[in-house]
């Protein structure tokens, strides 16, 4: 199925996330409750079965995507928002378009478990021995092997590696289940068609990623001077609220992301159509 890829200005990169905080301000409770069912399911997966949790909650991060797109859409037409969207993608009338979601979730999930394990080899295993440290670690109190695990000068490549592999699976990905879901196509050519959208989009993706740690320091900022006037005990809990509140914020931004690479008719601004250039249909 041809479909058109339209081109995208740098400055679309910081309006996907001040247009993802306009709708996610209308329904803040229904869109941090979405992320929060997620997240209960993965971890009560990885509760009953430790291992194979781990990696079906892995597998389920592209309908996670997904399921928020079809949030955010539903929201900015003024519909519902439910836990039911997230297996929207599995629930399609055809079944080459379920079996393609299968696929991408396999998909995603193999090439989790080799990035960390090629993360692993390469570093050394120094940010698994971070964690070993800290989860042995007496509360309140100082560790040597915590202080000999952030010694390490292999920890700093390590976490820069996985950064870079983890950015660099989310290419292939980022549209992968909506192209599959909304214009039809296989498993195969919705991870090429993404890949090529964000290459071509990859200035606006660049202020994208910039206004996100731009956002993410002005809040690491605020939570130290909170730490600072009221102790950690005290922001702690605050602090799991602004986690959820940001990471459900940045999943409604994926929906701007597909609607200005491929087009859509229910933006709240500027429509896809406005866009003055258009890229031959991949």
């Amino acid at each position: 199925m041809g479909l058109r890829l339209l081109t995208l200005a740098p400055r679309q990169g910081w309006t996907w996330i001040s247009r993802a905080a306009a709708v996610w301000r209308r329904r803040p409770l229904s869109f941090i409750g979405l992320f929060a069912t997620f997240l209960f399911t993965v971890i009560l997966l990885m509760s009953l079965v430790p291992v194979i949790g781990g990696l079906l909650g892995m597998a389920l991060v592209p309908l996670l995507s997904l399921g928020f797109m079809i949030a955010t859409r539903s929201a900015l037409a003024g519909g519902p928002i439910n836990a039911a969207m997230f297996v929207a993608g599995l629930r399609a009338p055809d079944r080459q378009r379920r079996r393609s979601q299968w696929l991408l979730c396999a998909a995603y999930a193999g090439a989790s478990v080799g990035v960390v394990l090629l993360s692993d080899w390469l570093d050394g295993g120094s940010l698994e021995a971070l964690m070993q440290a800290m989860a042995k670690a007496p509360p309140d109190a100082s560790s040597p092997a915590v202080a000999a695990a952030l010694a390490d000068p292999q920890l700093i490549w390590g976490l820069l590696l996985r950064s870079a592999l983890a950015a660099a699976l989310s290419v292939p990905f980022w549209h992968a289940s909506a192209l599959v879901h909304w214009h039809g196509q296989g498993a195969v050519q919705a991870l090429f068609s993404s890949t090529l959208a964000v290459w071509r989009g990859r200035a606006a993706f660049l202020v994208y990623g910039l206004g996100w740690a731009a956002v993410m320091l002005a809040v690491s900022l605020l939570s130290m001077l909170l730490v600072l006037l009221l102790g950690s005990k005290a922001v702690g809990f605050m602090a799991m609220l602004v986690g959820l509140a940001l990471s459900a914020l940045f999943y409604v931004s994926l929906w701007f992301s597909f609607a200005d690479s491929f087009g859509d008719d229910l933006h709240d601004g500027s429509s896809a159509s406005d866009k003055p250039a258009i890229a031959p249909s991949v």
